[in-house]
């Protein structure tokens, strides 16, 4: 028995993590970035704490989730000088994680992300803009062998310390893409078309 599947992506992904299909990547309803602090350029992303977890519309009446387990790549943030900032994330689409061995082989097949072909997604940031409360970025997402350009708002969620003092910096993304720009088509109905993407990633200072 063939398990239906949760999603197709990711990432960019990235992603990594900001942005993707449909063009026109958005918070949900209600929701708002947090103000934006600067950040000292140069992280590289921790992907023992870094997420990049997808939903999609299953039959039209439920969501169903799943994970990429492995998130690489760097990033630098500064809200008063934009043109200081970039993300360069790749997402490595082998490591699809919906919870169930079959379901996640069926994702990995030429029907979703087809894996043997294409392993990897990206994001590669190319412009950002910030109002000062508001900081959005536009790049161009690679997936299943199609570039896409996408905007998506970023929030910085904190700056701390880690062990032995190493500096570290976190950032949160959330947005919309549909996987038909991406060349995914299997289940169109059954399987939505739209997959919500949140990012949240770690970095420590290089």
């Amino acid at each position: 028995m063939r398990y239906c599947p949760l999603c197709v992506v990711g990432a960019s992904i990235l992603v990594a993590t900001a942005g993707v299909f449909g063009m026109g990547a958005m918070l949900g309803a209600g929701e708002k970035p947090s103000v934006v602090q600067s950040m000292d350029d140069g992280y590289t992303i921790d992907g023992g704490h870094s997420f990049l977890t997808f939903r999609v519309k299953h039959n039209n009446v439920a969501y169903a989730y799943g994970r990429f387990n492995k998130i690489s790549g760097s990033f630098n943030l500064d809200k008063d000088n934009p043109s200081a900032n970039a993300f360069d994330i790749t997402i490595d689409a082998t490591t699809v994680d919906t919870g169930i061995t079959n379901r996640d082989d069926h994702l990995k097949s030429q029907d979703f992300f087809s894996v043997k072909e294409f392993p990897t997604a990206t994001f590669k940031s190319t412009s950002f803009k910030s109002d000062g409360s508001v900081l959005t970025c536009t790049g161009d997402l690679t997936m299943h062998g199609v570039t896409k350009t996408i905007t998506a708002p970023i929030d910085i969620t904190g700056f701390g310390e880690g062990r032995g003092g190493t500096r570290l910096a976190g950032f949160e993304s959330k947005f919309v893409i549909k996987r038909s720009d991406f060349g995914m088509n299997y289940m169109q109905g059954p399987l939505g078309d739209e997959v919500t993407i949140i990012v949240s990633c770690e970095g420590v200072k290089k």
